[in-house]
């Protein structure tokens, strides 16, 4: 199956003591990049994270937004440091000593002196956090996965349609050929029939001016490998897969092809159906940005 690199996912997991929440969306990009947003006590689970989601995304610009609520009212824990206390009274007590002042702190003041009392975040349990962390990214990135393949189905059978649209003009072009080469040969023997009025006609040679003006215009090659790639790119979208570059290359290879029979056209009909052809490669190359 093909995969469009624009999608969506969102997943939440929740109970009592927490919700974490994960949306995944992107759009086309050359290669992966990723763009993670969450809460800094996770950054540690960042490189598990990226390896994660590389499990279901090749390319694209991907942003992922995480979120996580504590729900419980125990996850700080208030600390007693009674080694600074002890600093501050025996300071105290010599600047008490110092000036012939009395020392009169109180509990009560010596417990508000810079870190002698302080609320400290207790120390989360990693692996429980990594399940669930684990377990809702993979629920949203499934949910993105399932958003690109419904949007890259609809993407082949639209680019299925083109492609058979532009072996449309191939065909009208390789039947073409044999009439122009035919109203040449005409062209020719009217014009010389006039200038010689009775005098015989040298067939020999119309027909080497024939088969020469054939040769300049002879597009066979260029129409065998264009089928040959249109063919290929539907057989390629049919087998599915992270198969995006490859479609591209193809792309610029039938656009090579279309415009050396524009080159080569002297036939106004011609050069209009090999117009059309490059427009519907141009618009098949634009498609083929957005598959994975």
């Amino acid at each position: 199956m093909v995969k469009s690199m624009t999608g969506f996912g969102r997943f939440e997991l929740a109970d009592e003591n927490k919700k974490i929440t994960v949306e995944i969306k992107s759009v086309n990009h050359r290669y992966l990049d990723m763009n993670l947003k969450m809460p800094k006590k996770l950054n540690f689970f960042e490189a598990s994270i990226r390896n994660l989601l590389k499990e279901y995304i090749q390319r694209g610009k991907v942003d992922v937004f995480i979120t996580y609520e504590d729900f419980t009212e125990n996850h700080y824990a208030l600390h007693y440091n009674k080694e600074m206390a002890a600093s501050y009274m025996k300071y105290l007590q010599e600047m008490s000593e110092d000036f012939s002042l009395e020392n009169d702190v109180r509990i009560s003041v010596l417990s508000r002196y810079p870190e002698v009392l302080s609320l400290e975040e207790t120390e989360m349990d990693e692996q429980e956090l990594w399940a669930d962390l684990e377990k809702t990214i993979r629920g949203a990135a499934e949910l993105f996965v399932q958003a690109r393949i419904t949007e890259g189905e609809n993407l082949s059978r639209d680019l299925i349609a083109k492609l058979d649209g532009m072996l449309g003009h191939v065909d009208y072009i390789a039947e073409r050929a044999p009439q122009i080469i035919e109203a040449y040969r005409k062209k020719i023997t009217d014009r010389v029939t006039e200038m010689l009025a009775d005098a015989k006609i040298d067939e020999a040679r119309i027909m080497t001016e024939v088969t020469l003006f054939a040769d300049r215009i002879c597009v066979d090659e260029e129409i065998v490998r264009l089928r040959s790639h249109v063919e290929h790119t539907k057989q390629t979208l049919l087998e599915g897969g992270s198969v995006g570059r490859k479609l591209d290359f193809i792309a610029q290879e039938m656009n090579r092809e279309a415009n050396t029979i524009l080159s080569k056209s002297n036939d106004l009909i011609t050069s209009d159906h090999a117009i059309d052809l490059k427009t519907d490669i141009e618009k098949v190359r634009e498609q083929i940005q957005n598959i994975e």
